[in-house]
C-alpha cells in the first residue's frame, strides 16, 4: 500500500494555519528604520498539493489587484484546496497607503526594480528581501497582480519571462494561458528586478497579471480578475473545479518603451491598443514656458499596451510601451 503524502502546517512569521484551516492576520516586516505590518491570508488545504503565492499592492495606486486578492481571500475555503495558498493583498504598505505611487515614500525606490532585494539594504530593498524569504521560499507557483496606476492607461495582459529551461517555461506558459486574458507578453530572459523575473531565476513558475487602469476600483473588473485567478489555481491543481477560462491567447514580445526626453506637457496622439509603425510620431511634449514642441517617435512597430495619461512629464517618464506579435518559437 502506497503511503499518502501529508500536509504540514503553513507558517509565515508568527502566522500559521494547520491543515484544513484558513488564517488571516498580519506579520511584521523589519525594514531597518521602521517595521510595517504585512496583511496575509493563509489557506492550508487538507489534501496535499502545490504551494501558490499571490501578491498584490506591490505598487501604490494599483487597486484592482488589491481588491481581487482580498475578494479571493474571503472566498477560498480550505476544504476545496489541494495544497497551500498564501495571499498577500498589500505587499508594499508604505507605497499603497502613504505614497499611492510606484515608488515608496520611504526612499523613493520602485520595489519592482530591486527584487529579490537585499536584507542589509535600504527600506524597500529590505522589504523585497523579506517578501522573497518569507513568502516565495518554498513556493511552487507565483502570481503577482498589478494594474495601471492613477496616471496610466493599460490594456490587460499577462506577462512572464523565458528562462531557457524548457520544463519551467512550459509550466509558466500554462499558467499564463489559463488566466482568461487574451494577450500574453513574453520577456526573452529573466533579467532585472521585477518580482516575476526574480522568482523565475529561482526556478519558480511566475506570472505578472496586469488588469485595470487609471487607479480604477471597478467591482466588475475585480470580479473578472478573481475568475482568472480561479482559472490559474484550477490549472495548477490547487482547486478541483474545471478551468473556467477558454480564452484564445495571442503571444507578444516587448519591443520598445518610449520615454520623454524633456520636461513639459504630454499630448499623446494614439489610443490604447493602437498599432504603430517605427518612426511614427505618437505625441508631443510641449514646454509650457516657451511653447517649444518635442516630437515623440516610436522606435519600433507594434501595439501600444501602456500609455501615460498624465499631462505633466519629466525626462525619463515612460510615455508608452509597445509589443509586437511573437514568432512561433520566441526562444532566443
Amino acid at each position: 500500500m502506497t503511503e499518502q503524502p501529508t500536509v504540514g502546517t503553513l507558517t509565515v512569521g508568527s502566522l500559521s494555519a494547520e491543515p484544513g484551516t484558513k488564517t488571516r492576520g498580519t506579520v511584521p516586516a523589519d525594514l531597518g528604520t521602521l517595521t510595517v505590518d504585512i496583511p496575509l491570508t493563509l489557506v492550508n488545504g487538507a489534501r496535499p498539493g502545490p504551494r501558490v503565492v499571490i501578491t498584490a499592492g506591490v505598487h501604490g495606486g494599483e487597486f484592482t489587484g488589491i481588491d481581487a486578492a482580498t475578494r479571493l481571500a474571503a472566498l477560498l475555503e480550505p476544504g476545496e484546496v489541494r495544497g497551500q495558498i498564501v495571499l498577500c493583498p498589500v505587499a508594499n504598505p508604505p507605497a499603497v497607503y502613504q505614497g499611492r505611487l510606484g515608488v515608496s515614500p520611504l526612499d523613493g525606490v520602485n520595489i519592482n526594480r530591486v527584487f529579490p532585494g537585499d536584507p542589509e539594504g535600504g527600506p524597500t530593498e529590505r522589504l523585497a528581501a523579506w517578501l522573497f524569504a518569507q513568502l516565495l521560499d518554498g513556493a511552487e507557483a507565483y502570481i503577482d497582480l498589478h494594474s495601471g496606476g492613477i496616471d496610466e492607461v493599460l490594456r490587460d495582459f499577462v506577462g512572464y519571462r523565458l528562462t531557457g529551461t524548457p520544463e519551467l517555461d512550459a509550466r509558466t506558459a500554462d499558467m499564463a494561458r489559463s488566466a482568461g486574458i487574451e494577450d500574453v507578453i513574453l520577456g526573452l530572459n529573466a533579467d532585472g528586478g521585477n518580482s516575476h523575473a526574480a522568482a523565475a531565476r529561482q526556478g519558480i513558475p511566475a506570472i505578472l497579471v496586469e488588469t485595470g487602469q487609471l487607479g480604477e476600483r471597478d467591482p466588475g473588473v475585480a470580479r473578472r480578475l478573481v475568475d482568472g485567478l480561479y482559472g490559474v489555481l484550477a490549472r495548477l491543481g490547487v482547486l478541483e473545479s474545471e478551468t473556467r477560462n477558454s480564452t484564445a491567447v495571442r503571444e507578444w514580445l516587448w519591443v520598445a518603451g518610449v520615454t520623454s526626453d524633456a520636461t513639459g506637457l504630454w499630448y499623446p496622439e494614439f489610443s490604447l491598443g493602437d498599432d504603430v509603425t517605427e518612426g511614427q510620431v505618437i505625441g508631443h511634449v510641449i514646454d509650457p514656458a516657451d511653447g517649444r514642441e518635442h516630437k515623440i517617435h516610436t522606435p519600433a512597430s507594434g501595439r501600444v499596451f501602456y500609455g501615460m495619461h498624465a499631462l505633466t512629464v519629466a525626462p525619463g517618464t515612460e510615455l508608452a510601451a509597445i509589443a509586437a506579435p511573437a514568432p512561433r518559437d520566441p526562444a532566443p
